[in-house]
């Protein structure tokens, strides 16, 4: 893979440089030498360079962030939106808006600004205008669309940027590292290797040069999308099995409780008011006694009334006593 590698970036020309009067020094320790006084890149280091680049760029995507590509000049607009677009990513190619970072609030409220206007657009509500003010806001509207369209979808702040010519965006660059965030960038002999975070050495003015790291980059993206969606699926499988997991101990406790009250033959005796067992329930076993034995003889006492249930005591001769 490695030799195919190299073969796609050598017929792409990624190794030529500027003109040995137009290089940076700090460049040094990526470029191999020097023919017809244009600098040839190590393409050692632009291979080391891109891998890295791409592992880094799988691991953000994969991480659920997004990935800004910027690129401006005429050689890379082409390429910055189609490969963007490819793997629906957000992207710069025409103008790189000062604040489009650090003032992201204002930023996001442009884009509001443009739906408002193309739903006027959509619904013939712009007509209702003067000639001036449709015309006022058309430019508007083209305005705002050519310099701010590949970001709209863009909801926060990006995890990492893919710029071509560190030395064309560097508004964008120090933008990135002011916030934190993580640049990649294709570094040609007259940029600054430190403005780049993992800096990738080649040719920034060839298109072929620009198609080749791109393309391998959007891989890079691709890769980290699929991980992204396995990780969510993985996550959900995890938070269905603690659910699972949650509510098996919680339906068996609520079994045996409900099995422990249950006493099938034995009859419950509600206690009193004082938590003493009810008069009744006491003269249960003597009512039943007295059943068994027939009813008492009645007894008349001294009003002549019958008085039942009381026997009178008796002698030892067998006589009533009064």
């Amino acid at each position: 893979m490695a030799s195919e590698l190299v073969r796609q970036l050598v017929d792409s020309g990624v190794h030529f440089g500027h003109r040995a009067s137009r290089w940076n020094p700090k460049m040094a320790a990526y470029i191999f030498g020097k023919r017809s006084s244009i600098h040839i890149i190590d393409i050692r280091e632009t291979v080391k360079g891109l891998l890295r680049a791409k592992k880094f760029i799988t691991r953000v995507v994969a991480g659920g962030e997004d990935v800004l590509f910027v690129g401006t000049k005429r050689q890379a607009r082409h390429y910055i939106r189609e490969y963007s677009t490819r793997v629906n990513m957000p992207y710069v190619c025409e103008r790189w808006l000062g604040g489009t970072l650090t003032n992201f609030r204002t930023i996001r409220a442009r884009l509001s600004r443009l739906d408002e206007l193309e739903a006027a657009e959509a619904d013939g509500t712009s007509l209702e205008y003067s000639k001036k003010m449709i015309a006022s806001r058309s430019r508007e509207l083209r305005k705002i669309r050519r310099n701010l369209d590949g970001i709209r979808k863009m909801e926060k702040l990006p995890g990492g940027l893919i710029v071509i010519d560190v030395h064309r965006e560097h508004n964008a660059v120090r933008e990135a590292k002011r916030l934190g965030i993580p640049t990649v960038c294709l570094i040609d002999t007259d940029s600054d290797p430190d403005f780049a975070d993992l800096p990738i050495p080649g040719n920034d003015d060839a298109m072929r040069a620009i198609e080749t790291i791109l393309s391998h980059l959007s891989e890079a993206v691709d890769e980290g999308l699929r991980g992204r969606v396995s990780a969510e699926a993985e996550r959900g499988r995890e938070a269905q099995e603690r659910r699972r997991a949650s509510s098996r101990p919680a339906s068996g406790r609520a079994r045996e409780d409900s099995g422990s009250d249950e006493k099938p033959g034995v009859p419950e005796i509600a206690p009193g008011g004082d938590g003493s067992i009810p008069q009744g329930e006491k003269r249960k076993p003597e009512i039943e006694s007295a059943m068994e034995s027939g009813p008492p003889a009645a007894q008349t006492g001294a009003g002549g009334e019958a008085q039942s249930g009381l026997t009178p005591a008796t002698t030892a001769d067998g006589e009533s006593s009064s």
